[in-house]
């Protein structure tokens, strides 16, 4: 088991890393739409050749993908919607199983039917060489639509940690930092 606790934990630190780079993104974000601001409403040249389409098209990627990066490792930091309500009451014993049976019965194929229908869409995209409905937008809209791909990706990779973390608990491998991060509660 501690193996697979070790596996649990390199993907943890994986979706970690990536909410990381999620959350300098949206610094990144913060300062496009300043820029944007301040460009357009001040009169400021752009540089680089942006454009004002550019700018704004820039800022929903950024936007998407912070939260691509993010939405993994949030789930893994108990940051999704419960219905506490019932949960509470509820021994650790069944809120490992509740826990085991919503990743295999509903999160896991979830995300394989994500990756499924987003391959196509991503490649379709790259394929045709798909650029922005506006003439001065950005191209390559292949890596905004891979994203929806990296989302599903990293959305299984957590669902397989907490998978790992949920038998762990059911068998008492746990600490108990890893048994309250994994089961949360006590709002």
């Amino acid at each position: 088991m501690q193996g697979l606790l070790a596996v649990s934990r390199s993907i943890d630190r994986i979706l970690k890393f990536f909410a990381t780079v999620g959350g300098w993104l949206g610094a990144v974000l913060v300062f496009v739409v300043c820029y944007d601001v301040v460009t357009r409403y001040f009169g400021v040249p752009k540089f680089f050749g942006f454009t004002s389409t550019m700018l704004q098209e820039s800022e929903y990627w950024l936007h998407s993908f912070l939260i691509v990066f993010c939405v993994g490792w949030a789930y893994t930091r108990n940051a999704h919607v419960r219905i506490d309500l019932l949960r509470d009451g509820f021994s650790n014993k069944t809120k490992y199983r509740i826990e085991i049976l919503g990743n295999l019965c509903f999160l896991l194929p979830y995300t394989a039917v994500g990756v499924w229908i987003a391959w196509p869409y991503m490649t379709r995209s790259f394929l045709s060489g798909e650029i922005s409905d506006s003439q001065t937008g950005l191209s390559n809209l292949w890596i905004l639509k891979a994203g929806l791909l990296v989302l599903f990706i990293l959305l299984a990779l957590a669902s397989i940690s907490q998978l790992i973390k949920s038998f762990a608990g059911l068998r008492g491998a746990l600490t108990p930092d890893e048994e309250a991060n994994l089961l949360g509660g006590g709002h």
